[in-house]
């Protein structure tokens, strides 16, 4: 049985968007436990100097986050956590390729609840 080939399907490439990596970053950040979302005391990824992104010729992208962290969390491990979410989710729903991501922890979060 031999395969149907779609005539209307012509070849072509795909061209990323750097919002669209962006993009992958804030969902591959938001993920990590530890890191401060909108739920626990303020989105610090919100702003768009939070993830800077810069792209080489040769399909490879350094990223640059800057994180609150929750109290309690131990800072190192949840920044190495960010950075393996982001390699994974950048080089699985991409292209691109990681070269480095840096990781700027600027503040920790406290719960309310630990106040009283």
């Amino acid at each position: 049985m031999a395969a149907k080939k779609n005539k209307n399907v012509t070849s072509g490439k795909v061209i990323y968007n750097g919002s669209i990596v962006r993009g992958i970053v804030v969902l591959a950040v938001s993920e990590v436990d530890g890191v401060a979302s909108e739920k626990n005391g303020g989105n610090r990824l919100s702003s768009k100097d939070d993830v800077k992104l810069v792209f080489s010729d040769d399909k490879n992208v350094e990223v640059d986050v800057t994180v609150s962290v929750r109290y309690g969390f131990y800072i190192p491990d949840v920044a190495y956590n960010i950075q393996q979410s982001v390699k994974h989710n950048v080089e699985t729903m991409s292209d691109y390729k990681i070269k480095n991501v840096d990781v700027h922890v600027v503040d920790v979060l406290f719960d309310e609840k630990d106040y009283e």
